[in-house]
């Protein structure tokens, strides 16, 4: 892998498509993760202003001070760098207050999982709006084209997609390359929107190794019935969460009407 050609590759990208898009700079969500350290610091690394927004909704203490810690780490190392939080924990709560409940234990969990997700869109583009800036997704290639997993018009609502052409395994590579800080590089993958301390591998079945194995795998044109043991495991995890969130990946489904029927 040719990191330091990716590298650039990826700011020369962010870099043009700002100018060409007449805005002023980029927001991002920084959750304490891999993916949006490495993320902040490309867009860090176009000169360009960079907003970093914390925004806590009954978050682990240790989720926010890694996000902290790699928005000071950014403020010492690049200029143009502006870190806030937003604590969304009380419009989250008063959100919950006034949804109804479902006795449906799981789907209830999962909706407001992704409610969270939704509210820190949300806030995203009310900052990227006020100051004229783009809103830079995190998502990389195996949760926005492998397992789907990503809230659609949460983490999955963005204007620009920096590392999602990256393997998580290159996300790390990347991370590496650019110095960011070891407890980051070193935790555990979650998306934290439960307000637990459960990791992706927990929710997915799988980690990233296994799901990179298995998306190359369908690249090749080989199906879980081509393996056995915990190979054939972890392409069934893959192809079931493909099928169920094809539906994010694709385009809006748009019911074309007859051109004739419209004179």
């Amino acid at each position: 892998m040719q990191t330091e050609k990716i590298v650039n590759h990826i700011v020369n990208w962010l870099t043009d498509y700002l100018k060409n898009s007449k805005q002023k700079g980029f927001v991002i969500g920084i959750s304490g993760g891999i993916d949006s350290a490495v993320t902040s610091t490309l867009c860090a690394r176009t000169g360009f202003p960079v907003l970093c927004l914390d925004m806590p909704i009954h978050q682990a203490e240790n989720q926010v001070s890694r996000a902290w810690n790699h928005i000071e780490w950014l403020k010492k190392n690049f200029e143009r760098i502006e870190g806030k939080t937003v604590h969304l924990t009380p419009v989250y709560d008063e959100f919950v207050k006034e949804v109804e409940k479902s006795e449906n234990e799981y789907s209830y969990n999962l909706s407001l999982a992704n409610s969270r997700a939704r509210l820190r869109m949300t806030s995203l583009y009310y900052y990227a709006g006020l100051h004229g800036y783009i809103v830079a997704g995190t998502g990389n290639k195996v949760e926005d084209f492998g397992v789907g997993f990503f809230t659609k018009y949460g983490d999955g609502g963005v204007d620009i997609s920096p590392i999602a052409d990256l393997m998580k395994s290159e996300v790390y590579k990347i991370a590496e390359f650019l110095g960011i800080n070891q407890e980051i590089q070193k935790a555990a993958p979650t998306d934290g929107l439960f307000g637990d301390n459960r990791t992706d591998e927990d929710q997915i079945g799988a980690n990233y190794d296994e799901l990179e194995w298995a998306m190359k795998a369908v690249e090749k044109g080989q199906i879980s019935k081509d393996f056995s043991g915990r190979e054939r495991e972890v392409m069934e995890i893959y192809e079931k969460r493909h099928r169920a969130n094809l539906h994010k990946m694709v385009p809006i489904p748009v019911c074309e009407i007859p051109k004739e029927w419209k004179i």
